[in-house]
């Protein structure tokens, strides 16, 4: 009789354990990756991808989380479709070949019960490489408009645009590009 005791307490515990990780989803209407960099030495140059998907997982009394995000390479918008299409090209995004980037997550650190940053892996054009994304902000409350638990923060890294196999005219154009991310989820 003990035995069968200790075995429900420990599943319920596990159930319990389970219980406190949520997931998120990506809300697509307020979740856009930006990049920027120098273009020629004369302006800092920004532009936007505008279809963003994944999942976020978080238990924040076990200080546990992961993070899925897949970029739609071809949603770029610099604000010019000409331009769009040019950096779509096999110099830089080469989106024919390679039309999705994704960041999967390794780790994420806390800060009591906040998250401040997350390292993963991030693939760009078949290349993938370890960046850590650096939280300025991160809320977790009930939505007031959508009446759902939902979550948000601001995100950002730098990276080296040679390392991605997607250089051409650097270092005229800067090498050095940081990617800002704000991200809105709602709980599944």
């Amino acid at each position: 009789m003990k035995r069968i005791a200790l075995l429900s307490a420990v599943a319920a515990f596990s159930v319990s354990a389970f219980a406190a990780s949520e997931t998120y989803v990506i809300e697509k209407n307020h979740t856009f990756p930006r990049f920027s960099y120098n273009h020629l030495g004369y302006s800092m140059q920004v532009s936007r991808f505008n279809r963003t998907t994944g999942k976020v997982v978080l238990d924040r009394a076990a200080k546990t989380g992961s993070v899925d995000v897949e970029i739609d390479m071809k949603s770029v918008d610099t604000g010019s479709t000409d331009f769009d299409q040019h950096i779509q090209g096999e110099d830089f995004l080469d989106t024919a070949k390679y039309p999705t980037a994704r960041f999967t997550s390794t780790h994420v650190t806390f800060e009591g019960d906040t998250p401040v940053s997350v390292a993963g892996n991030l693939t760009i054009k078949g290349v993938t490489k370890p960046v850590t994304l650096a939280l300025s902000s991160f809320k977790a409350a009930p939505h007031p408009l959508a009446k759902k638990d939902a979550i948000g923060a601001n995100a950002s890294t730098t990276v080296k645009r040679t390392e991605f196999n997607a250089g051409k005219y650097a270092p005229y154009v800067g090498d050095e590009v940081t990617i800002d991310i704000a991200i809105e989820a709602f709980k599944e």
